[in-house]
């Protein structure tokens, strides 16, 4: 009886690496998985490196003007420089073992899951980060001579009343304002129940008060104070007492009390993010223990450019 020929649903063109093709797909779902879960990185200043451990972020403050007297002699004022500097974490790896008997057994169901959790626990992790550093950046003082702290709002009923929360999210437009902050690009990090709390609030879906603002069917408000409100569920492991949190591996500090904290807004110039090496896969064949290794994984770090671009809003 004749052998039958199999075609490899892993090679291309039936010919090469087995896992060629299935590499490609894992690889795919992973970073879709991550560009899904993943909302802060797009709204921070990220700057790509090709080597390196670290990248300088220019921190400029304000020019002064004055009226000249005639024929005197203008020698230039002084505007103050200050620098930043982001140090890449060491590699963020997010993996997975599958035998070779469940994955002939079971191959799509098994790669799109993991694709999926590989993707998502990066971008968890990356979101942390970043919402953390807003709330640093927003308790710090100034970076440069001259410049401006960020800004820290008390509001006891922040998470629970969403018309003190409105307040407090006016407040905060008006301390960017203060601190001549670009009006665009700002955003308001919330967690999910606060998110619905502002879409039940006539008053930001109100045609009469805001415009088309959102709709209760579409359980969506897009803007308060000309900041976009962003809903992300990061914040419930972000926004917890981490001032004791030891992580080996990070060169940036993302860690203090953030249990008080319900709310951050931010323009994109407060945080900075440098990349070492964007989003890839791997996986391999191990002999030994029959089975595929996958590993996802990325360097980077971030940190707080622009304290005035940051404002946080706690319950106490």
């Amino acid at each position: 009886m004749a052998n039958a020929t199999p075609s490899f649903l892993g090679k291309a063109n039936n010919s090469g690496d087995d896992l060629a093709l299935f590499l490609k797909l894992f690889s795919g779902e992973t970073l879709a998985s991550f560009s899904r879960q993943n909302k802060m990185l797009p709204m921070t200043t990220v700057r790509t490196i090709k080597n390196g451990k670290s990248a300088s972020f220019p921190i400029i403050g304000q020019a002064s003007a004055e009226y000249h007297v005639a024929g005197a002699e203008i020698d230039g004022n002084v505007i103050n420089h200050a620098e930043k500097v982001i140090t890449i974490d060491d590699l963020l790896i997010a993996h997975s073992f599958v035998s070779e008997i469940d994955e002939l057994r079971n191959h799509y169901d098994i790669r799109q899951i993991y694709a999926n959790e590989l993707g998502e626990a990066l971008a968890r992790t990356v979101d942390n980060h970043l919402l953390q550093l807003a709330v640093l950046g927003a308790r710090s003082s100034t970076i440069v001579t001259g410049g401006d702290a960020g800004t820290v709002i008390t509001d006891a009923d922040a998470h629970t009343n969403a018309t003190s929360l409105i307040s407090s999210i006016f407040e905060g437009a008006q301390a960017l304002d203060e601190h001549n902050v670009p009006e665009n690009d700002r955003f308001c990090v919330v967690n999910p129940d606060i998110y619905y709390q502002l879409v039940n609030n006539d008053k930001i879906l109100n045609r009469d008060f805001g415009g088309d603002n959102g709709t209760y069917s579409d359980g969506k408000v897009l803007k308060v104070a000309g900041i976009n409100i962003v809903k992300s569920n990061a914040t419930a492991t972000a926004f917890t007492d981490l001032s004791s949190a030891s992580t080996t591996g990070l060169n940036n500090t993302y860690t203090a009390n953030f249990s008080t904290t319900k709310a951050v807004i931010f323009q994109k110039q407060g945080i900075g993010s440098v990349k070492l090496m964007d989003l890839s896969m791997q996986t391999e064949f191990d002999i030994r223990r029959q089975g595929t290794l996958m590993v996802a994984k990325m360097a980077i770090g971030s940190g707080f450019l622009r304290p005035e671009a940051c404002v946080e809003i706690k319950i106490s």
